[in-house]
């Protein structure tokens, strides 16, 4: 099933009123005007060289790109969509408090600079769980990828290698582990799992993971059923489950259908962190637990072997009223007190955002929507840009705020806006 339209670029020619010359009144023509005085007649001295003008410098913005902002990407990308896979991109669970919550905790934050303070150009390299790292960024692991490009998950992990950042990819995507791997092995580095039965499906993933050169896992901790996604359901939307496939009729243990209707049952078994430590311990790879939203559930993650937190709320897709992850983020980073990295999911829309999670205690933030908007408008070129334009804007920031490395950040550059 196709869900992409191709958006037809539209062209303005430039157009404005004519000047005119001013008529003179008739009192004007009736009175002569008087003689010019005798002018003493200067002589003329030719231009050097010196004094021609200066040639034209560079452009002070490019107009030689497809896409100058990223939210030129967004408009973009939705534009490309049809309006009910938009929906399904941009929308939250339940009255979206906590979408517009996650947007809200950026703007209520502020950047205190400090002036006249960094001399060297600003570097945004780092490493997470190991892996390096030319931006502190990492793609989200969004699934039914192929309802936004055909090329889904293989553009963006090219655009990563390109970028020198890596994929966490999904395992309800649209190809394999292994296409993805194949298409781009430097970026494809982690791969999400769900906590969900048969626990032959979840060890067999992460085997099927280790064998193709994944370094890690990325276990979804906070989806033990599907959020209530009030815009979906208006729109009736269904998609084609195959979108969703690419992994889940490998191992011969479950499929898609069976694993949506686990994912939607609200009666079904569920996992806790007992038994996540037990099946997690015949991973044979590092794990990261996603959805961490308190310092109990940082401790507790740590505590079954979590080799790393991501503090997020799903982007606001799954418990509504669930509090914006930036806000969390200073507890968790308290409780977890440099014991193992901590990531940062769900609001992130800017170079500057980028910045303020890392000075309350992020390692890393993790692009979802952004990364959407950008496949959706240009497929591994959308990306790449997004990509680029997200790194700019953070250097930029880095530099006005004078801060040299990511490593320099800390709560001191945080304020906040008067109410």
């Amino acid at each position: 099933m196709s869900r992409l339209r191709t958006p037809v670029p539209s062209t303005t020619t430039p157009s404005g009123p004519t000047a005119r010359a001013a008529l003179p009144s008739p009192a004007a023509r009736a009175v002569p005007a008087p003689a010019p005085a005798a002018r003493m007649a200067l002589p003329i001295t030719p231009r050097s060289s010196a004094d021609a003008p200066a040639p034209r410098a560079e452009s002070l913005y490019r107009s030689d790109v497809q896409f100058s902002t990223l939210g030129e990407i967004r408009r973009a990308g939705l534009a490309a969509l049809d309006p009910d896979v938009a929906d399904f991109l941009e929308s939250g669970s339940g009255a979206e408090l906590t979408l517009r919550a996650n947007r809200a905790a950026f703007a209520r934050r502020t950047i205190v600079p400090r002036p006249m303070h960094a001399t060297a150009s600003p570097d945004t390299s780092t490493s997470f769980l190991g892996i390096p790292l030319a931006a502190p960024i990492l793609t989200a692991p969004f699934g039914g990828d192929a309802l936004f490009h055909r090329d889904g998950h293989l553009a963006v992990a090219r655009a990563n290698a390109a970028h020198g950042i890596a994929s966490i990819v999904p395992e309800a995507g649209s190809f394999s582990l292994e296409a993805i791997a194949e298409a781009a092995p430097a970026a494809a580095r982690i791969l999400q799992l769900h906590p969900i039965d048969p626990v032959e499906h979840v060890v067999g993933m992460s085997r099927r993971a280790r064998r193709a050169g994944y370094g890690a896992l990325c276990v979804t901790v906070d989806c033990p059923v599907g959020g209530w996604r009030t815009r979906n359901r208006e729109n009736r939307f269904d998609p084609d489950l195959r979108h969703f496939a690419g992994n889940l009729d490998e191992t011969g243990t479950i499929g898609v259908a069976e694993l949506f209707g686990r994912l939607l049952d609200v009666d079904g078994a569920r996992w806790d962190w007992a038994r996540l430590r037990e099946v997690a311990a015949e991973f044979e790879l590092p794990w990261i637990a996603k959805g961490v939203l308190g310092a109990d559930a940082a401790e507790q993650a740590i505590a079954a072997g979590a080799s790393a937190i991501v503090v997020s709320n799903h982007g606001g897709r799954q418990l509504d009223h669930a509090p914006a992850s930036l806000d969390v983020l200073p507890e968790v980073a308290e409780a977890v007190a440099g014991r193992v990295p901590i990531a940062l999911d769900s609001g992130v829309r800017t170079g500057a955002d980028v910045l303020l999670a890392l000075a309350l205690g992020a390692d890393v933030v993790v692009l979802g929507r952004l990364t959407a908007y950008g496949l959706a408008a240009g497929g591994q070129h959308g990306v790449a840009r997004t990509l680029e334009l997200l790194t700019d804007e953070l250097r930029t920031t880095m530099a006005l705020a004078g801060v040299e490395r990511l490593a320099d950040l800390d709560a001191r550059f945080v304020g906040g806006r008067p109410a």
